[in-house]
């Protein structure tokens, strides 16, 4: 994992949930090759689900693609950060995951490589501080609505503790537009860069929220140079279990990636290495 000032493009492959081995091992199979790869998975964190599973607290019917906020799926807990443990033993890559409780630190940080703060946990401030005590390096999400001062501040409380290892991450903000999920402010791909030393990366998935907008959102956080990007991938994305819809297809990641390299090349970013 580079330090805090080596800035690097690449790609995260993020399946999102652990669902089963089998799954998940194929999918990694899959993203060994392009080599600036790594495996991000949820295996204990909040999911919207989108058209697959009867979880509508509100009600009895099903839910449908344009429902983003009447289920929740919570992922698998210990037995997800098992199945992370296993995929990294079996296929090498580096591991992603988030951390929603400070109580399962210690557990979440023997795992992972990069801790994942989400958007929703960007100022759970005693969270942060924990983190900044250990050597683990945190993937911090901008919250949903925070400002990038705001963003900033809450890298401070991991800086603050010692850990310098923390990286910036742009998933989109609310605004009043409603043609699509959040606005992805690329702007603050520059602008943090400009007023820090640290890494900034960028999800457009969440963003986004539809599998043919992540593409060219993509390609567009390479140019305005983003040190690397988070896609949802997996091999299935029709019957995925959660962010199906925004999932691009693992048989497709090798194009996708080499396309984000060229724009990321052609923008005199160099060829992209891991984040």
């Amino acid at each position: 994992m580079p330090g805090a000032a080596e800035r690097r493009a690449g790609a995260d492959d993020d399946p999102t949930l652990a669902e089963a081995f089998d799954d998940l091992g194929l999918v990694a199979v899959t993203e060994v090759d392009p080599g600036e790869v790594r495996l991000r998975l949820g295996g204990r964190q909040p999911e919207v689900v989108e058209g697959v599973l009867d979880l509508d607290p509100l009600g009895d019917r099903p839910l449908d693609a344009t429902d983003h906020v009447v289920g929740v799926l919570q992922g698998l807990g210990r037995e997800g950060l098992g199945i992370l443990r296993e995929a990294k033993q079996r296929t090498g890559l580096p591991i992603v995951t988030e951390l929603l409780d400070v109580r399962d630190i210690e557990e979440v940080a023997g795992t992972a490589d990069v801790v994942q703060v989400g958007a929703r946990n960007m100022q759970n401030y005693p969270l942060l501080s924990e983190l900044g005590r250990t050597d683990c390096a945190v993937l911090l999400k901008r919250g949903l609505s925070a400002t990038l001062d705001e963003l900033l501040m809450s890298a401070e409380y991991v800086l603050k503790e010692g850990n310098e290892r923390v990286i910036l991450c742009e998933r989109g903000i609310r605004t009043h537009e409603t043609a699509y999920r959040f606005t992805l402010d690329l702007l603050a791909v520059p602008a943090l860069k400009e007023r820090s030393n640290l890494p900034v990366i960028v999800d457009p998935s969440h963003a986004a929220g539809r599998r043919d907008w992540v593409e060219p959102m993509s390609l567009a956080a390479a140019a305005a140079g983003a040190d690397g990007i988070i896609v949802e991938v997996h091999d299935d994305p029709e019957n995925a279990v959660c962010d199906g819809p925004q999932a691009l297809d693992a048989a497709d990641f090798a194009g996708y990636a080499e396309r984000v390299r060229c724009v990321a090349e052609a923008a005199g970013r160099g060829a992209p290495l891991p984040v």
